[in-house]
């Protein structure tokens, strides 16, 4: 049995990670500042002997004894990461510096949840892992896109300097249960608007693409990448290859709920990427993973979802 360190584990993907490894026989230590997540995340598995709760800010050191590290610590939604943009930047550089300090000091393995903003607004389609992205350094996406590229250098550099065990995932589109539906992603925003009847938002006039990845394939692509050979560090993208317009996302998701929402046009944010698509080659070839579940089954699932909190 292993102790593992999961930062930024009360969120979206975090407390789906801290399932995981809490049904494949680990002990979880759950960190979080509550910024972005949420205590509802993970209410089933407080009174779980192998699961242990600490408040804590990925900015500020820590001193624990783990045998793991999955640092998932960031807000990852534009409404979130722009409300406060020195701190996201503050979290993604020097929570990623604690816990590699963490790791080098433990000796032991430390995956980053990194994203695939560190692309940009791509001049490449699809996006490999060798594109080196087109990011622009002052705008308002910046606190998240560099604070992730950051991040990734910072762990690149414990990794030659210090020799310590990386992995570095770089997380496509992903949807599912536990979404917090104010977090302004499109997914969510638009099942909440299909399901309260309201006019669905669309930025720009809807034929910028995205690819969504179901949380359960995420999740499984990220613990087989954490249980990789040691000498595979990533950067691999983990996301699913289909690639869907605004408005066929907004036009299935209208269709499940069988909503009377129409769909109004707004202008389109400043850098906001026209296209979005991951390479997964390595993940096939080195983590033998690729995505099992279909945008209408995962929508099925995640409005389901969505109707029990609304």
């Amino acid at each position: 049995m292993k102790r593992i360190l999961v930062t930024g584990g009360a969120g979206f993907l975090g407390s789906h990670l801290c399932d995981k490894l809490i049904e494949e026989g680990n002990e979880v230590l759950c960190m979080d500042n509550f910024f972005t997540g949420s205590r509802s995340n993970i209410h089933h598995l407080l009174d779980n002997k192998n699961f242990e709760l600490l408040r804590h800010d990925v900015t500020h050191p820590t001193y624990v004894e783990v045998d793991e590290i999955y640092n998932l610590a960031c807000p990852a939604s534009p409404v979130h990461y722009q409300f406060d943009p020195v701190q996201t930047t503050k979290t993604s550089v020097l929570g990623a510096i604690n816990m590699l300090g963490l790791a080098k000091r433990l000796k032991i393995k430390i995956l980053q949840a990194s994203t695939s903003e560190v692309y940009g607004d791509p001049e490449i389609h699809p996006q490999p892992e060798s594109y080196k992205g087109s990011v622009n350094p002052i705008g308002i996406r910046a606190c998240y896109d560099e604070g992730k590229r950051c991040a990734e250098t910072l762990f690149f550099d414990y990794h030659r300097q210090h020799k310590t065990k990386i992995k570095v995932m770089r997380i496509f589109n992903t949807y599912g249960p536990r979404m917090n539906p104010n977090d302004g992603r499109v997914v969510s925003n638009f099942i909440v608007q299909s399901l309260k009847g309201q006019d669905i938002t669309m930025y720009g006039d809807g034929m910028q693409t995205r690819s969504f990845c179901y949380v359960d394939d995420n999740i499984d692509g990220m613990y087989k990448l954490m249980n990789s050979r040691d000498g595979f560090t990533g950067p691999v993208n983990i996301g699913n290859p289909g690639e869907f317009t605004m408005l066929e996302l907004a036009q299935k998701i209208i269709e499940i709920t069988n909503s009377k929402s129409k769909i109004t046009f707004l202008p389109l944010p400043q850098d906001d990427p026209m296209q979005r698509r991951p390479v997964i080659d390595l993940a096939k070839k080195e983590l033998d993973w690729e995505p099992k579940i279909k945008l209408e089954d995962g929508l099925v699932k995640t409005i389901a979802y969505f109707e029990s909190i609304l």
